[in-house]
């Protein structure tokens, strides 16, 4: 069952590692929200596999608001790492008050920890609204507080990982993704069926967006189907520990395509500028293909470049700098949305 499809956002920005429990960039916290103390019930816990540990969580705040729409307002506890490696940051539950007013008052819930927060963590602030909730825009930056610091044991932590099939997608093709869960410690399936967040798009690329969660089989696997039509975007997959994804892994499927390039002329006065016009065939929007050079007997070298339109389109500039016969190429770089490396054919621009 393949997941719904959204158009690909920045296909050709490196996809790097996904950001794990980080908040989109923002502007300042909401200046209605106090923090005077955030307490963890525990300093230390040991998490092992697919386990989850609960740490119980106190927060005295004020929310200064008349408004009886905010009577209910939730608030959630955000921990930074700050020794490990792994995610970066954790996040509580929805923090509900359970005392006092909304100005004065004390919010209480849980901290979910699984073992891929393996390290120590430390309260950095406390936000009104759930776990990154992108709600009708972009959320307010966590209140700052310098709060208590949590040492995670993490043991047999889970790692998400994938197989594609074709490993190389002709453009217009389907293709398959088998996800797998297995157990770093071992190497093994931990023997039973994991709930496993799928997404792709915008979804990879916002924590509070969750994608459809599936099961793998108890082998830790799920085979996921794509359509010829569904080439380009990033593709995830994690587990979530709510209300954050925890282990994961990002892509864009690996494919391939036709590049083609045709000058407009093959001669021309030299320092004359001469338009080439090439097309490269899949979703390439924002891909930047090269025009090279040949210099000496097998040298290439790039002269400039341009973005693929959302037609498929681009246009170079190719400007003979010499008399005689000029042999140029285009060029994609392997990675822009998941593209192998791909070259044109061999064209010629004589200088005159």
């Amino acid at each position: 069952m393949a997941t719904k499809r959204v158009m690909a956002a920045l296909l050709a920005a490196p996809l790097g590692a996904l950001l794990l429990g980080a908040l989109p960039a923002n502007a300042s916290p909401d200046p209605k929200l106090s923090v005077s103390d955030v307490q963890l019930s525990k300093t230390a816990v040991s998490v092992s596999g697919l386990a989850v540990t609960k740490v119980d969580v106190t927060v005295k705040a004020g929310y200064n608001s008349d408004d009886p729409q905010d009577e209910n307002t939730v608030l959630t506890v955000y921990l930074d790492r700050t020794a490990g490696s792994g995610i970066d940051s954790i996040g509580t539950v929805a923090l509900k008050r359970t005392a006092g007013t909304l100005k004065n008052g004390t919010w209480t819930g849980v901290l979910n920890v699984g073992s891929a927060a393996n390290g120590t963590f430390k309260v950095t602030g406390v936000g009104d609204g759930v776990y990154g909730d992108m709600g009708g825009g972009m959320p307010d930056d966590p209140t700052a507080f310098d709060g208590p610091s949590l040492a995670v044991t993490g043991t047999h932590i889970p790692k998400v990982s994938h197989v594609q099939t074709p490993a190389v997608v002709p453009a217009g093709k389907p293709y398959s993704i088998k996800w797998m869960v297995t157990d770093t410690a071992t190497g093994k399936p931990y023997g039973t069926p994991v709930p496993l967040e799928l997404g792709n798009g915008f979804s990879c690329q916002e924590t509070a967006t969750h994608g459809v969660t599936v099961k793998t089989d108890a082998a830790g696997n799920y085979i996921e189907k794509f359509t010829a039509a569904e080439q380009g975007d990033d593709i995830c997959g994690s587990i979530r520990v709510d209300p954050y994804p925890t282990t994961a892994d990002r892509f864009y499927a690996k494919r391939s395509g036709v590049l083609s390039a045709v000058p407009s002329k093959t001669s021309a006065k030299v320092g004359t500028n001469v338009p080439v016009n090439g097309t490269l065939t899949g979703y390439a929007t924002g891909c930047r293909v090269y025009l090279q050079k040949l210099r000496g007997a097998s040298q290439w070298r790039d002269v400039g470049s341009a973005l693929v339109r959302s037609s498929g389109r681009f246009t170079l500039t190719a400007t003979p700098a010499v008399k005689g016969k000029i042999y140029y190429r285009a060029h994609l770089p392997e990675g822009c949305g998941g593209y192998i490396e791909l070259i044109s054919k061999t064209f010629t621009i004589t200088g005159l």
